[in-house]
């Protein structure tokens, strides 16, 4: 069995991505790891290149600055760069990791059990994961319908498939369709620390791929601007991969206590309260269970 990792970039370290702490908590799992890299104006491409590892391998790309982000797909440039680097994997399996995602040293069993399990199950096409999302800094997790709870990130490398966009994966079914893949589940958590970075990088990250995804200025982001019922405590461990990059904190972030809530936010209280009350989760599904 040969496992491919991949992701795209551009300007990781520019924006704040703990882009070398993500590939290199997948190396252990993987016999290759694929970059799709785009045009850098910092030091992104030395940063990879000093892992060191012969696994790694960087493909150059260019990023299309004229996709129209006002047509049927909104942020398209992403699936473009993310199927880029998917098409250049050459392992049975195709592991994708954002480059603000890190795998978690304790489940790097669980995903080797559950490609072996699955290899020879031609129903099972993807392995999907959980999330934990951490918002403001490393000790606060934000758990809302808002927020994607789960979603694939492994795909089988032997069927067509492609991405309109970075978040999910299409299975080509015919030349005029296509929807979203069969999935069993990992059993494993992927750690997401974009939200984590400084407020500062985040909005010149929000700043530079605006106009992929809407036709109107960014506007400024403010981490202090959510519900606060959304925000737990985090209890757990991190990464040992990620610990370093980590800014120091004390306690849960504190939201600010002047924010209004929104239409938005009182409706995915109302959601959380009925997930508690009857045990189910709202949260949109990029795949169809296998069990």
């Amino acid at each position: 069995m040969k496992v491919s990792g991949f992701t795209f970039l551009r300007n990781g370290q520019k924006l704040g991505y703990p882009f070398v702490e993500s590939v290199r908590s997948a190396l252990p799992l993987v016999d290759e790891f694929i970059i799709a890299l785009g045009p850098c104006d910092d030091a992104t491409e030395p940063m990879l290149r000093a892992i060191g590892d012969p696994k790694i391998r960087i493909v150059p790309t260019q990023w299309n600055e004229n996709i129209r982000c006002d047509y049927s797909v909104k942020g398209f440039v992403y699936g473009q760069q993310k199927s880029i680097a998917l098409f250049n994997c050459t392992g049975d399996w195709a592991f994708y990791l954002e480059a603000d995602e890190v795998v978690h040293e304790n489940d790097l069993p669980k995903i080797r059990a559950a490609l072996e399990q699955h290899l020879n199950n031609p129903r099972v096409e993807a392995l999907a994961f959980d999330y934990r999302h951490f918002y403001g800094n490393a000790n606060t997790c934000v758990w809302s319908p808002r927020w994607y709870r789960s979603e694939v990130r492994i795909l089988r490398n032997t069927i067509p498939a492609w991405s309109s966009e970075a978040l999910f994966f299409n299975i080509v079914v015919d030349h005029g369709k296509s929807r979203y893949p069969r999935a069993a589940h990992t059993g494993a958590t992927l750690y997401h620390y974009g939200w984590v970075r400084s407020e500062a990088q985040m909005n010149l990250k929000s700043e530079s791929v605006e106009k992929f995804w809407r036709n109107r200025p960014a506007g400024g982001i403010r981490y202090g601007q959510i519900d606060a019922a959304t925000l737990k405590l985090f209890e757990g461990t991190h990464p040992k991969v990620i610990q370093a990059w980590l800014p120091p904190a004390q306690g849960i972030f504190q939201a600010d206590p002047s924010y209004t809530l929104s239409s938005r936010d009182q409706k995915h209280r109302r959601m959380l309260k009925l997930e508690q009350w009857f045990g189910f989760r709202f949260n949109k599904k990029h795949y169809r269970l296998v069990r």
